[in-house]
């Protein structure tokens, strides 16, 4: 029998994240992806698909580990969006990157389940589940299996030596218009504050998404047709 602090940090794991799926190590990559927290130095790392804490409510399938993976190529632009802003004290904080094809065909086997409906209110508020595929928030495919999308956000360090995200007016992965880098929903500061996300990776070759603040994807990116399956 586990003795009581054991069997709590067992329970933390297993909520945390399935539990054959549980990994500290590294494997090794294909050719041409690189792990973004080694090649973007002071990176913050929030992976919220390999947690709970996601529209799934639970780790999605194929997360085996809590490092982001991207393209050499969009990696090496990252780093030059972390570098430019640098100097005025903010850096980038990372929610997903490479994402394998069998985690969005977990994410449609979900978007299928009509009956699970407990993320409804943090996520997906005023949108029927039903309708998640007709409206464009799930998909078949996504860009970030081709490994060169990212979806982040820009933090600063608090007083505290705290890093804290700027205020985008709506949480990443919020099913909603409010969402869009153009609604007029938001106040004035978050307008600004999505505006100078996007200026910064479009100035360093990444394009915006119009339906996600958080997602971008570069421009040149090296596997445009290949669609990667490969867990992560």
């Amino acid at each position: 029998m586990l003795n009581p602090l054991k069997a709590g940090i067992l329970a933390i794991l297993i909520s945390f994240c399935s539990a054959d799926a549980v990994s500290t190590e590294r494997v090794s990559l294909p050719d041409g992806f690189v792990y973004l927290d080694e090649a973007v130095p002071g990176l913050v790392v929030d992976l919220r698909y390999f947690g709970s804490d996601n529209f799934l409510g639970r780790p999605v399938v194929g997360y085996g580990h809590p490092y982001p993976i991207l393209t050499s190529e969009a990696a090496k632009a990252l780093a030059s969006v972390q570098n430019a802003i640098r100097p005025f004290g903010l850096g980038l904080k990372i929610f997903d990157s490479y994402r394998p094809q069998q985690a969005v065909d977990d994410f449609v086997q979900w978007a299928k389940d009509l009956d699970d409906r407990k993320t409804k209110a943090k996520y997906y508020p005023h949108v029927a589940k039903k309708d998640l595929f007709k409206e464009g928030y799930i998909a078949a495919k996504s860009s970030h299996s081709r490994g060169s999308t990212v979806d982040l956000t820009i933090v600063y360090m608090d007083a505290d030596g705290k890093f804290r995200e700027l205020d985008m007016g709506s949480p990443f992965d919020f099913f909603s218009p409010v969402s869009w880098p153009t609604s007029m929903a938001v106040t004035a500061q978050q307008r600004a504050n999505r505006a100078l996300l996007q200026s910064a990776m479009t100035a360093h070759g990444f394009a915006p998404y119009d339906q996600e603040w958080w997602h971008f994807t570069l421009r040149d990116e090296p596997f445009p047709d290949t669609y990667f399956d490969f867990p992560r």
